[in-house]
């Protein structure tokens, strides 16, 4: 095994000089390391978040709390889709819909959630919503984390679902 090792450097050796093959080698070593480093960057998606923008740690007597959602409103929604701002619209009107299921105690007030997660144990609770609000955060989830843009019809059809879900109510 050694002996085709060396044949075989021998034969390397003979047609290219020492030097220069040195340089070749830290060459292909250097590209190797630079593709290494930029390949997660190139596939982490445009919103995500660096590894070093991590969460400030929470004390214990703060864990323990319960937090309070804020009240969102639908009047954010309508100006953010009024400046074309349809994906953000899309958002708070989940968002909405999400704190008026809390209001109504099929889902707790518990953050962390996804947004199917919510929709599984609303629709467990009441049936009527399940449907719209399947749609609502499959719509939700194909433009903030397929990472598509939003139009105008996307933030009509949003509409559409939430207010079905808020009649169900």
């Amino acid at each position: 095994m050694t002996r085709s090792w060396d044949e075989a450097a021998a034969a390397v050796f003979d047609v290219i000089p020492g030097g220069l093959l040195l340089l070749l080698l830290l060459a292909l070593a250097t590209l190797a390391g630079v593709l290494w480093y930029s390949w997660p960057i190139r596939r982490r998606p445009a919103r995500a978040k660096p590894a070093e923008e991590k969460a400030p740690e929470e004390k214990p007597e703060e864990a323990a709390k319960p937090e309070k959602m804020e009240k969102p409103d639908l009047s954010l929604a309508d100006r953010l889709a009024a400046e074309g701002r349809f994906a953000e619209a899309i958002r708070q009107r989940l968002r909405v819909t999400v704190g008026e299921l809390v209001a109504a105690r099929l889902v707790p007030a518990q953050p962390g959630w996804t947004a199917a997660e919510l929709a599984a144990m609303a629709g467990g609770q009441r049936p009527a919503v399940a449907g719209p609000l399947t749609g609502a955060t499959e719509l939700f989830s194909q433009i903030w984390y397929g990472d598509r843009p939003a139009g105008r019809h996307h933030d009509e059809r949003m509409r559409t679902l939430t207010d079905q879900v808020r009649a169900a109510l």
